[in-house]
């Protein structure tokens, strides 16, 4: 953003100095891009050491709002189901604290016929849109690649919910 705004500012000798600043805008946008694929595949030292039940307990308590947490996950399971998990609880924990104007979020993490259901609602203005930012496109697509599904409902005034079913397997 700052290579832009200066980019915008140049008067005198534009023509020399725009392919600089092209090139470094381009440099960090792919640099941008690789620091998050990156940050994709990096699993937190809790989430390894002492798997999801543990992971999830430790993100409601950072969480920005109060978390009613409810979590029957027995033993570990497959480290991508996990890994998918963890992001999905993640992100959403944190859309609630930005967007929701909630005063609570409800978080379960349950195993049932052979799926990992992970469930995030709060008690906010709802209105989300699925397709409003990459975040949710990110999380379905990562659930998605594991054979499972991610929904989201939303009515205006009435919270919003965000449910993911992985396959154990």
């Amino acid at each position: 953003m700052t290579l832009g705004l200066a980019e915008s500012k140049l008067a005198a000798d534009r023509p020399a100095v725009q392919p600089v600043l092209r090139e470094a805008r381009d440099a960090l946008t792919t640099a941008l891009a690789e620091l998050r694929e990156l940050t994709q595949g990096i699993r937190p030292a809790i989430l390894v050491e002492r798997g999801l039940a543990a992971a999830i307990d430790d993100l409601a308590r950072r969480a920005a709002l109060p978390v009613r947490l409810e979590v029957a996950v027995s033993g570990r399971l497959p480290e991508q189901v996990e890994g998918a998990a963890y992001f999905v609880v993640s992100e959403a924990l944190a859309n609630a604290g930005k967007h929701s104007h909630a005063d609570e979020v409800r978080l379960g993490a349950w195993e049932e016929q052979g799926l990992l259901v992970l469930q995030v609602s709060d008690d906010g203005i709802g209105g989300a849109a699925a397709g409003g930012g990459s975040g949710l496109r990110g999380l379905a697509d990562r659930v998605e690649a594991l054979g499972g599904r991610l929904t989201m409902s939303s009515p205006p005034g009435r919270g919003t919910e965000l449910r993911a079913e992985i396959p154990c397997a």
